[in-house]
């Protein structure tokens, strides 16, 4: 007589409530909770947000649930969703995305559609602090025969914009250099529009802020020095050397620091220098116009 034994299985639904529960007892809003479990699930099954409403009662393996339970871990030791994911979506787009870079925020949305105000078709942009080169390749997808250069300290990020470069088949528009603002600029090039979302984060704040970031993400991309404001010294003045005359240098900020980079900004010769706020209605974004005096 043979002994049959049944292998174990859970519903999608209850797989899901189990993942749920855990995340909600160490993130502090239970929506967010309930959101990264239902995509970490997804991830795992390769299924939509229509099969919890639809199919909740369909089988989840026992490998799934197994690998699912071990990315819930992930997630409740605060890595963010975007590392254990691998990918992550911006201005509608997809990018690849790991430790090596700064996840992209829809603060940084903002940034990219203010560039898209300006931008017109052929002109040549450079990103400094590209990162995943998410700001760089939106501002590519979205405008015709445009072309750019995306530089960063970090080989790895640098590795991570090509990647995702090829994968919205925009290599042949883009380049990816590594090297530390301008040093991977050569003397006499010059570019319409420079963008970036330097380090901006006060030294001394770091410690203070959530796990997510300050555990996870890379700290050479988030610290900006004693008063944060360390890179935009170093930008401001060295873009006025490789931006054609009106052309515009646009650099994400931190709430609080509109008046300091303003200043900045003015005191090297830009004018038409204007902050711009958030969809939160923080000042986001300062932009200026090269003069033909600098």
């Amino acid at each position: 007589m043979h002994n049959t034994q049944r292998t174990e299985y859970f519903t999608y639904r209850e797989i899901y409530s189990e993942g749920a529960e855990a995340l909600a007892a160490v993130l502090e809003q239970e929506r967010e909770a309930q959101l990264d479990a239902r995509l970490l699930l997804e991830h795992v099954c390769g299924t939509s947000v229509q099969t919890l409403l639809l199919e909740g009662d369909r089988p989840v393996s026992e490998s799934d649930a197994d690998l699912y339970r071990e990315l819930i871990k992930r997630r409740c030791s605060r890595e963010p969703l975007a590392y254990i994911l691998g990918k992550w979506d911006f201005m509608g787009l997809e990018f690849g995305v790991s430790s090596h870079v700064l996840i992209p925020e829809q603060d940084t949305e903002n940034l990219v559609e203010e560039v898209m105000r300006e931008l017109c078709d052929g002109d040549r942009i450079l990103d400094l602090c590209t990162g995943s080169g998410c700001i760089l390749l939106s501002l590519l997808h979205y405008s015709n025969a445009t072309t750019g250069v995306g530089t960063d300290l970090s080989e790895e990020a640098i590795a991570a914009a090509r990647e995702n470069a090829e994968r919205l088949g925009l290599s042949d528009r883009s380049e990816w250099r590594t090297g530390d603002l301008f040093e991977a600029v050569r003397p006499e090039e010059r570019f319409d529009i420079i963008v970036s979302n330097p380090p901006y984060i006060e030294s001394g704040i770091i410690a203070e802020l959530e796990p997510e970031v300050r555990i996870h993400e890379p700290r050479m991309a988030l610290d900006g020095g004693d008063d944060g404001l360390d890179f935009y010294r170093r930008i401001i003045p060295e873009a006025a050397d490789h931006l054609v005359t009106g052309g515009m240098l646009f650099l994400e900020i931190g709430y609080d620091q509109a008046d300091q980079v303003s200043a900045l900004m003015k005191d090297a010769g830009y004018y038409e220098v204007r902050a711009i706020k958030d969809y939160g209605g923080n000042d986001r974004i300062v932009c200026g116009i090269k003069s033909i005096h600098q």
